[in-house]
């Protein structure tokens, strides 16, 4: 990885891995201004995991779009942002857990999705339950 501030190759001085949430942490350090930054790894969900729908051709997973409707069911919380990002985190963490394939139905996605957010606010999970039944 390049430094942020002038471009040059940096060193890793600490790692430290994020196992539930798949990312890893760490320290780095520029070997010519020596200037000191945090950088997080995270796999590219996009490019590794896919979406079989029933009619139509596969997608790449969006993580985005889980966070928005997330962000929606939640609107009646202040912290809605911040909880809708570590919800969307910890779904994804369920999704992946002792997966095989790498494809997901959009099914599989709301039920992780509306039993992880039951357990953390009945009524943002009825909200999101109202939206996605079909």
């Amino acid at each position: 990885m390049v430094c942020i501030y002038c471009g040059s190759r940096t060193s890793v001085t600490n790692s430290r891995p994020q196992k539930r949430l798949n990312r890893t942490w760490r320290r780095r350090e520029c070997q010519n201004c020596h200037a000191v930054f945090t950088s997080v790894e995270a796999a590219d969900l996009s490019g590794s995991i896919v979406v079989r729908h029933a009619h139509s051709p596969v997608q790449p997973f969006n993580r985005d779009k889980l966070f928005v409707s997330l962000y929606r069911a939640l609107g009646h919380r202040k912290t809605a942002v911040d909880d809708a990002g570590a919800l969307c985190d910890t779904i994804v963490a369920k999704l992946l857990h002792g997966e095989a394939q790498a494809s997901i139905s959009p099914a599989d996605i709301v039920k992780t999705a509306h039993t992880v957010l039951k357990r953390f606010d009945e009524a943002a999970a009825v909200q999101y339950a109202a939206y996605h039944q079909n």
